[in-house]
């Protein structure tokens, strides 16, 4: 039948129905920002980040300044479990260029998951 998942007629719902289609919900910046890595180098137009924080960002997660300044989202998490780096797609207008080596970026705390949820669960 038609090849769509879940024939729930029409397509399954932009991004998975949540959250009001109308700009998702970036109501402005967080009350708290915690930081989650450092700039190492541009790639292609991203930032290239090391995490310094023992937890791992949400994909699409909002990255910011110090200052609650968002410049950009979570694209990709790569490395291992003990060494995570993560890329950032910066906003129109910011350049990945303009970071300095070790320039941190911050996360809401919110969007950090514990680094246990990727590991195998233990046997019992």
């Amino acid at each position: 039948r038609g090849g769509f998942r879940g024939g729930r007629g029409g397509g399954g719902g932009f991004r998975g129905g949540r959250g009001g289609g109308a700009g998702g919900f970036s109501a402005g910046p967080p009350d708290t920002v915690t930081e989650m890595g450092a700039f190492m180098h541009p790639c292609e137009g991203e930032m290239v980040c090391k995490s310094t924080n023992a937890k791992i960002p949400y994909f699409n997660a909002p990255i910011y300044l110090e200052n609650k300044t968002q410049i950009g989202k979570v694209d990709e998490i790569l490395g291992p479990m003990n060494e995570v780096y993560f890329t950032v797609k910066l906003q129109d207008g910011v350049v990945a260029g303009s970071f300095k080596t070790d320039d941190k970026v911050f996360i809401a705390p919110d969007k950090l998951l514990p680094l246990e949820r990727f590991l195998p669960k233990p046997k019992l």
